[in-house]
């Protein structure tokens, strides 16, 4: 009985608990990041388009960024276990569903159920971290969205080698189960966040007092600053996610093998790896780093990184060598977004309504996604140029805006709300409840 006590304790800790979020976020990232795996052989199969194919990943794209608020809001209700419960089916179901898929609305069906599965896992994880870690928030939601941008590198190669070897379809099928079954075993051991009473808010951090609702963050226009910055910068890295493939087959070089510290593998297939593991590794070392020297400073040199590196993609792309390393370079200057926005979220507008907060600023990502098919548009006759043109503006004003726009911003509305809640409590000191009827 006291050995069960001990695991059950251990558990229940917020390292524990923060280590079964990243496990769940490392096993449903394939729905994303191996996507771009599947499109030439389903196209090669049904001869669907490859925009029309793409549709389906901007499908579960949106899916799973838009109702990430009502899954949050669940997460706050209810706790996080039934929830992630729910999205460990919904990820199992998708994949299924793909693998029978003979026509495009079959395809568009099992992009909403696993899309809804992914939101479900993605939005209580990432929620669960910003409230266990009130003094850590740019760490913990970084290791944490590390789960779901480096679990696919450890996939990528099985998933890559078993559709050359039995084909997309049984891929899917084994996948699909085997993730889903994964999920819902670790979901089991979830519990509500409970925070330890000696931890604190960085002090050096700009951080609020004040906890606001969805429906209260909505109305603050420092909001929508941070929601059309989300925008700007995931609108690189989606493209980028869902393009990789169709890029490197235009290039010429998709099955290319190439040798990389004595590993050879096709060009595609070693170039995700590559992706997927400084994808995972940017977001707890910029977490880190904005709790060190400020969010705004952080976003400030991340995305104008991330403009550079994409305009490097369309200058020097069409070498194989180039390729890869301009292609780890979007990875490594995009995927912070997922540590560094949810943190500021939860700094801004407080923790207890952290995961409601948070999934309604992730569906930023949502709308970023909208723009996958437009890039396919973009490319046609042969040139991504106009495609890595524009994502690279939007990349650099987003870094600009973080610094002049955003940061004095969010000062005044930190200093502001604290204001009022200092007023707040001293109304309340000098009339106490009831004594002023």
């Amino acid at each position: 009985m006291a050995d069960s006590s001990v695991v059950s304790s251990r558990l229940h800790s917020r390292w524990a608990q923060l280590t079964i979020g990243i496990l769940c976020m490392g096993l449903v990232a394939n729905l994303q990041y191996a996507w771009t795996l599947f499109v030439v052989p389903m196209e090669a199969k049904n001869h669907w388009g490859g925009a029309a194919i793409q549709t389906a990943f901007s499908i579960f794209i949106v899916v799973e960024t838009w109702l990430v608020p009502v899954e949050g809001w669940l997460v706050d209700k209810f706790g996080p276990r039934p929830v992630v419960l729910i999205g460990a089916v919904g990820a199992a179901l998708g994949w299924v569903i793909d693998a029978h898929a003979t026509t495009l609305p079959e395809l568009y069906a099992a992009a909403v159920i696993a899309g809804i599965g992914a939101g479900c896992v993605y939005g209580t994880c990432v929620g669960n971290a910003l409230k266990w870690f009130p003094d850590k928030r740019g760490l913990a939601a970084g290791l944490t969205a590390a789960g779901f941008g480096a679990g696919a590198a450890v996939t990528v190669i099985p998933i890559g080698n078993m559709i050359q070897s039995s084909g997309y379809e049984h891929t899917f099928m084994f996948f699909g189960i085997f993730q889903g079954v994964c999920i819902f075993v670790l979901g089991a051991l979830l519990v509500r966040p409970k925070v330890p009473a000696n931890v604190a808010v960085l002090k050096r951090l700009v951080s609020t007092k004040v906890d606001y609702t969805p429906g209260q963050m909505v109305k603050a226009p420092v909001f929508w600053v941070l929601y059309l910055m989300f925008v700007f910068v995931a609108a690189g890295g989606v493209i980028a996610t869902a393009q990789l493939g169709p890029i490197a087959k235009e290039y010429g070089f998709a099955k290319l093998p190439v040798v990389l510290m004595g590993l050879t593998l096709p060009l595609l297939t070693m170039t995700l790896s590559i992706d997927n593991l400084l994808n995972g590794l940017t977001r707890p070392l910029c977490g880190f780093l904005s709790d060190k020297i400020g969010r705004e400073n952080t976003m400030f040199l991340i995305f104008i990184g991330e403009g550079v590196a994409l305009l490097g993609m369309m200058q020097f792309g069409h070498d194989p060598y180039a390729f890869m390393f301009f292609a780890a370079m979007i990875f490594l200057c995009w995927g912070e977004i997922f540590s560094i926005f949810p943190a500021t979220c939860a700094d801004t507008f407080g923790s207890k309504y952290a995961a409601a907060n948070a999934g309604t600023l992730y569906t930023a990502k949502g709308t970023a996604a909208l723009l996958v098919p437009l890039a396919s548009v973009l490319s046609t006759g042969g040139s991504w140029d106009a495609v890595f043109i524009s994502t690279a503006v939007i990349s650099i004003v987003a870094g600009l805006s973080a610094k002049f726009v955003l940061a004095p911003m969010r000062r005044r509305w930190i200093a502001n709300t604290a204001i009022a809640s200092d007023l707040e409590a001293s109304h309340f000191r000098q009339w106490p409840e009831g004594s002023h009827e």
